[in-house]
């Protein structure tokens, strides 16, 4: 929740926003304001849900500010700090929306107990609306999105039978055990140099092109579809039991050669696809997508322009069904820098394919299949296959070096090894250097106020997130250290001769009382005691 606090009285300002730990319970304050003019504009720019503001102001008061804000239609909680027990302001600033009327001198829990209750009711006021017509609507103008979102993990296997139900019903798709379902992937073929010249655009763009011809020529209800992430188009038929098998399977396969033909003559030029078997299980999905996958490689034998069915009673023979699981498995134990979860993967898929392995071109092809699967997962991630393999990479280079099936798995555990420890140097490095950025930024803008919020503000960053990099990297939260380092140039200073009053204009404060406050409860002593031992 974001907070922004509205008061006249320097002092009183600094120790709201710096003394009260709002970060610790979810709130960041995202603006401080001395009028209620200022405030107006910072709330428009910032957006805030909560504002805690003086009712006593020069200018316009708090309760023209409660006015103002309720006119403008924003979703905003108002805490009221008041110096007045008034029975007309508090029944003024209730009439514009004051959720609470706090009397100075509140004390820190009871404000940052008000600013949670009124944190609390915006939550529940927000899931209220969720529910309202206008929020529905606008939902809706994502919904093509969020069903592409619940069809890719669907066919990717990250639902249960449970989430399976009720995501689908989330995004208005009807998933039901009955009927068949069938997988078709569509892509273009890879251009020639003349050819991509000759188009007069990249394959990128034809992809994007052949979903929406498919969601033309396609009849609408009868296929779901979504860009995978090589940009090819997945589409999902279903006959919701209004066909037998066979006809199903017939008009699948009518409707994918109706398309590639719609695009030849379109484009001039050829695309392929791969189709799966048909099931009527949702559950089987993950596995008709693998299906539609090893059908489109075909085009690597046969040639482009074809729609390639996976006959699952001549291919299924021989066919190992758990590799995806497998796979999928080992992808998550890396994703995780699980190395244990990972190199255990790896050798149920090991003992799964090589067991099937009795010849030696067997072995071979296998060895090739374990190579290629590291290399995809490697380059899927962004990472250099050499930097990852390191003194390995000859042998992936040639992998007729490896003479043994033991000397091979050797490789691999010592590949996922380094694989898993890149990965996690990779993301280390990088909230490393986001911190490294922050502490910089603190020590070059010192004699500011700075808040967690404008620091994230500047490097682009969410707030929420940058908070627990701070603490992990450094161990303490972002106040803490900020009060720490001001604390620490405020006592360089003034060992050095410096002035109370200039020791606390260098670290950010204007009001020496104020100043005099905080540094005694830090170092127990009083700037002017500490200046004292400078000469002592």
């Amino acid at each position: 929740m974001k907070l922004i606090i509205v008061e006249d009285e320097p002092r009183l300002r600094l120790h709201l926003a710096n003394d009260i730990g709002w970060e610790e319970h979810g709130i960041d304050v995202v603006g401080l304001a001395a009028s209620a003019e200022e405030a107006l504009a910072l709330a428009e720019r910032k957006r805030p849900d909560i504002l805690l503001l003086d009712v006593q102001m020069s200018g316009m008061s708090g309760i023209q500010l409660a006015k103002e804000i309720q006119a403008s239609g924003q979703l905003v909680k108002m805490i009221v700090l008041s110096g007045h027990d008034n029975f007309e302001y508090a029944q003024s600033a209730m009439t514009y929306g004051v959720s609470q009327y706090l009397l100075k001198p509140a004390g820190d829990r009871e404000i940052l107990d008000a600013v949670l209750s009124a944190a609390g009711e915006l939550r529940a006021k927000l899931d209220e609306l969720h529910n309202h017509a206008a929020l529905k609507e606008k939902w809706k103008q994502h919904l093509p999105y969020l069903q592409e979102m619940f069809l890719r993990n669907w066919l990717h296997g990250q639902y249960s039978a449970w989430e399976l139900e009720r995501r689908s019903g989330d995004v208005l798709l009807d998933i039901q055990p009955q009927g068949y379902y069938c997988v078709a992937i569509v892509d273009i073929d890879p251009l020639s140099e003349d050819e991509e010249r000759f188009s007069g655009k990249d394959t990128s763009l034809l992809q994007v092109s052949v979903k929406s011809i498919a969601r033309e020529c396609l009849e609408e209800g009868e296929a779901w579809m979504f860009t995978d992430f090589d940009g090819s188009t997945v589409i999902v038929f279903h006959s919701m039991g209004t066909e037998d098998r066979e006809g199903f399977l017939h008009h699948v396969n009518a409707s994918i050669e109706k398309l590639l033909n719609i695009v030849r003559q379109i484009f001039k030029l050829t695309a392929s696809s791969g189709i799966s078997a048909c099931t009527s299980e949702p559950l089987e999905m993950n596995k008709l997508y693998e299906q539609a996958r090893q059908a489109l490689q075909k085009r690597l034998v046969y040639g482009n322009g074809i729609a390639a069915t996976y006959q699952e009673r001549f291919e299924l023979e021989g066919e190992n069904v758990a590799r995806p699981e497998l796979e999928r498995e080992l992808e998550i134990g890396l994703e995780r820098g699980n190395e244990e979860a990972a190199l255990k993967a790896m050798d149920k898929l090991w003992t799964a394919v090589m067991d099937g392995a009795e010849h030696v071109e067997q072995v071979r092809e296998s060895i090739l299949y374990f190579n290629s699967l590291l290399v995809r997962l490697i380059q899927q991630r962004g990472c250099s296959v050499k930097e990852v393999a390191g003194e390995d990479f000859p042998y992936m280079q040639n992998l007729q070096t490896i003479a043994t099936k033991e000397q091979m798995r050797d490789y691999l555990h010592r590949l996922i090894h380094r694989f898993v420890q890149h990965l996690m140097q990779k993301r280390g490095a990088a909230g490393h250097r986001t911190v490294e950025a922050v502490l910089v930024m603190i020590e070059e803008s010192i004699y500011e106020d700075l808040t967690l919020h404008t620091v994230s503000e500047k490097l682009f960053i969410n707030s929420s997130y940058l908070s627990r990099l701070f603490k992990q990297e450094q161990g303490k939260p972002f106040s803490a250290y900020v009060l720490e380092r001001k604390m620490e140039r405020a006592k360089v200073a003034l060992l050095g001769g410096a002035k109370v009053y200039d020791a606390a204009s260098s670290v950010g404060y204007r009001d020496v009382s104020y100043f005099t406050k905080v540094f005694r409860k830090y170092w127990g002593m009083t700037p002017g005691e500490m200046a004292k031992t400078s000469g002592a």
